[in-house]
């Protein structure tokens, strides 16, 4: 069985999801917040998993399919 992938409109959805989702993450827990350092130890670890599925979201969705 074939697998589906999303189309066009769905990897921009998923996208546009994925940096409200960000920028919600980063203003409460990101760069610059909490005490010391723990603030950009976890902007750090946002960032990384953001990349990581924005990658994936990229490279699974078929952009040729409406």
């Amino acid at each position: 069985m074939r697998r589906r992938e999303p189309g066009c409109l769905g990897g921009m959805l998923q996208l546009v999801l994925l940096s409200a989702l960000f920028d919600w993450l980063e203003s409460r827990f990101g760069f610059g917040k909490g005490c010391s350092c723990s603030g950009c130890g976890c902007g750090l670890i946002l960032l990384v998993l953001f990349v990581l599925f924005a990658c994936s979201i990229l490279t699974g969705t078929n952009w040729t399919s409406f």
